[in-house]
Order: structure tokens, then C-alpha cells, then sequence
């Protein structure tokens, strides 16, 4: 079935010219198009092609995209989606100037939620986790990436990625898992480290691999978390056992996180609000992307990280939105964009390649999704505005009007 999508006011096509990523201030170039429409064939981008060209080809669907801008489907490649409970409470405590690592060392933070998930049922986390999705789709997010992370048994790990398995399954959006069974130590094995890696290392991820339950391993590499060197062991195993791996590290310390996700060749480090400038050119001279996650830093009241000295400095950069029911309970990748805009400094451009190609990137998946380009998957999202600037200045607003994924309209602000 060939569609077109006649006559936007803009085409944002953030053209990587056959790469899977932006670079450094090559994230600038966006590549707009006006007086121009997109054709799809089936799932994919056939052409792209000036109004003035006559169409030969039989068409079987127009849509009229007049005075509108159209992207990439964005990709939100940081959130844990996943989770029951509220932390409402802590967000008081936070406000009233307790820190969140304190809370985490009073048996609060991702402790909370691990309970309130574990008390929950496959069929009523399918049910909290529903709403969540339709949400960023909403935003033109055509890729979102969930983690697990809140279970921290062998149980509770496994039915949280099976959740998220059976949500890709129904819906049409592709919904990324996450293994983020190193998120912390479960507090039944505080005092037992060894036992829990022994879970993680050889229960949990060879049973993951057998039963195709994630794509990514992940872990948080923290002072109340995990060790570099416990990041190395679990990261050799997952890697033996096919998993791609993330990294959340430099959030709060600098424990040789980032060094240790280099060396393994990480699709993403996430986080980096303590990176110094000695680290700059190590992450800068990787294929590793960085995700920065801005909505942390405004929840937090807390450092933003270096976006603007790494994309100096020639790195891989992306953004995301880390929703999460403790540190960013922020779900609006909108938002998040118009924040890194404003308080990393990035420019208009480079935000959006951030939330596109990069942020494809950053799921290894830049070559199939991210950019609008002739063979790559027909995902757009579409916005009620004819200047693409708009996107990023109407801060906190949702200008996104349709969300379109291999080439069918899935949301319709309008219908």
C-alpha cells in the first residue's frame, strides 16, 4: 500500500546520510525540507519528493499535512515505566531538603516501589503501565524504552519483563526491554552482595537470554548501588549471553562507572551529572552515546550534566526523560527538551536530534528509525505548528497532533 503525506510546512528529516547517529555539532544539522511530501510504501519511507514532481505512482491514501511539521517518530530511550506504588511521600521529604540518597539509606526510595511491585499482579501492572504508554504516544513517541529494575528477585524480575513484553506485544509502538536487575541490592540481601550477583549473573540473565525477555542489560553504578567492579562481572555475563548493555553511572559519584561502560563497549552511559572534564574526551572518543537526563536535575534541584562541553567536545548525545516514580516523575519528553535547551544550553537543533537519531542511537537501533530517510521505518510524529522552533520554545506544551508508526496513524488529536 503506498501513502503520501502531502505538503507539510516542514519536513525535519535530521538526515544522517546513512549513519546510525549525530556527532558533535553536527547535531545542528537537521536538514529541513519545505514544499515537499513524503511517500510510504508499506512500512517504510519510499521517497521523499518536491510537490512540484507529478506523482506516478497509484495511490491509495493522502494525508493532508498542511501547515503542520513533521519529525521522526521520537524515541524516548531512558524510562522505567514500570512500577506500582507512589513516592509522594518522599517527594515531601525532598522538597523539605532531605536528599534522595538519604532516603535510599533509610530503606526508602527504590525500596518503596520494589514492594508496591511485588505486590502487584502481571495483570494490574499491564493495567498501571497502560496509561503510561498512551501518554508518550500522545507525544509522537514511536520507540520507548521500559526497564525492569523493580522486582529485585528472580520472580519479580522475570514477571516485570514479562509485562513489558506482553505491552510490545499489543501495542503498535516498539516497546524496548530493559534488564535493570542491578539497580540496587534488595534489602534481604544487604547483607548477603554475593548472593544477589550470583542471582543477577547465573539465574537471571541466563534465563533472560533462553526466554528472549530483554534486549539491554543495565545496572546503577553507585556509591548505594553497585561497584564498578560488580558492573564489570554482571556486564561479562550479560555480554556472553548476548545482551547489549547501559549504564546509569555519574549520577551522584564518579566511581568508575563511565570507565568501566567504555571498555565494554556500551550502546549508552545515562546520567553523567558529575562528569568532569577528564572524562570528556573518553566518552568523546567512543561510540558510546550519553544520555542526559535533564527532568532528574529539575526534579532533584540537582547538578545538570555537561551536554553542551560533551557535544563541544564531539560526543554522541541524546535525552531523555528517566521517568520514574522517585527522581523524575516527569513523563512529558517535550518538557525535557525545552529543559536542556535552557539549562544545558544545547540548541534548538541539537535537541531534536537528541529525541531522534541519537536517541535511536542510544537503543542501537539508528540504522532502521530515528531520521527520515529513503528505506527506513515510516515512524513520524506530527505537530500543530509550521515552525519546528516551536517544538522546544513552547515550553511544557504538547504541540504533537498525530503519531504515525510504519506508516498507520496511530494517535489523532483530532479524531
Amino acid at each position: 500500500m503506498i501513502k503520501i503525506l502531502r505538503n507539510p510546512a516542514q519536513i525535519v528529516t535530521v538526515n544522517a546520510d546513512g549513519e546510525d547517529h549525530k556527532r558533535g555539532h553536527a547535531m545542528n544539522e537537521i536538514t529541513v525540507l519545505e514544499n515537499h511530501s513524503i511517500v510510504i510504501e508499506d512500512d517504510e519511507i519510499k521517497d521523499i519528493i518536491p510537490n512540484s514532481r507529478k506523482l506516478r505512482l497509484h495511490t491509495d491514501n493522502v494525508i493532508d499535512l498542511s501547515g503542520k511539521i513533521i519529525l521522526p517518530g521520537l524515541i524516548e530511550c531512558h524510562t522505567h515505566t514500570a512500577f506500582a506504588g507512589s513516592r509522594a511521600d518522599e517527594f515531601r521529604q525532598k522538597l523539605s531538603g532531605i536528599h534522595y540518597e538519604e532516603i535510599a539509606n533509610a530503606g526508602g526510595g527504590i525500596n518503596t516501589t520494589v514492594t508496591a511491585v511485588r505486590e502487584s499482579s502481571f495483570e494490574q501492572l499491564c493495567e498501571l503501565i497502560k496509561p503510561r504508554i498512551d501518554y508518550f504516544i500522545r507525544q509522537g513517541v514511536t520507540t520507548l524504552e521500559i526497564k525492569s529494575g523493580y522486582g529485585l528477585s528472580f520472580y519479580d524480575e522475570v514477571k516485570l519483563l514479562q509485562v513489558i513484553n506482553h505491552l510490545d506485544d499489543i501495542y503498535t509502538i516498539d516497546i524496548v526491554p530493559t534488564f535493570l536487575g542491578a539497580h540496587i541490592f534488595p534489602k534481604e540481601y544487604k547483607n548477603d552482595k554475593k548472593k544477589y550477583m550470583s542471582i543477577i549473573t547465573e539465574e537471571l540473565i541466563p534465563h533472560i537470554q533462553k526466554n528472549n525477555l530483554a534486549v539491554f542489560c543495565d545496572a546503577f553504578c553507585e556509591e548505594t548501588a553497585f561497584s564498578a567492579a560488580e558492573v564489570d562481572e554482571i556486564f561479562h555475563a550479560a555480554a556472553g549471553h548476548g545482551l547489549k548493555l547501559k549504564l546509569h553511572t555519574e549520577q551522584f559519584n564518579r566511581i568508575g562507572g563511565l570507565e568501566t561502560a567504555i571498555k565494554h563497549k556500551a550502546v549508552s552511559v545515562d546520567h553523567l551529572e558529575v562528569m568532569t572534564q577528564d572524562q570528556y574526551d573518553l566518552l568523546s572518543g567512543s561510540d558510546t552515546a550519553g544520555v542526559v537526563l535533564p527532568g532528574v536535575s529539575l526534579f532533584l534541584d540537582y547538578d545538570y550534566a555537561p551536554a553542551r562541553e560533551l557535544i563541544d567536545k564531539n560526543a554522541i548525545i541524546a535525552i531523555a526523560t528517566d521517568y520514574n516514580p522517585g527522581s523524575s516523575n516527569i513523563a512529558e519528553l517535550n518538557l525535557v527538551m525545552s529543559l536542556a535547551a535552557i539549562r544545558m544550553k544545547m540548541t534548538i537543533e541539537e535537541t531534536i536530534s537528541a529525541v531522534t537519531i541519537n536517541a535511536a542511537k542510544a537503543l542501537d537501533r539508528g540504522k532502521s528509525t530515528g531520521s527520515i530517510e529513503i528505506g527506513k521505518k515510516a515512524d513520524f510524529a506530527v505537530f500543530d505548528t509550521d515552525d519546528y522552533s516551536d517544538i522546544v520554545y513552547q515550553v511544557g506544551k504538547n504541540l504533537a497532533c498525530q503519531t504515525i508508526k510504519n506508516g498507520e496513524i496511530i494517535y489523532d488529536k483530532y479524531n
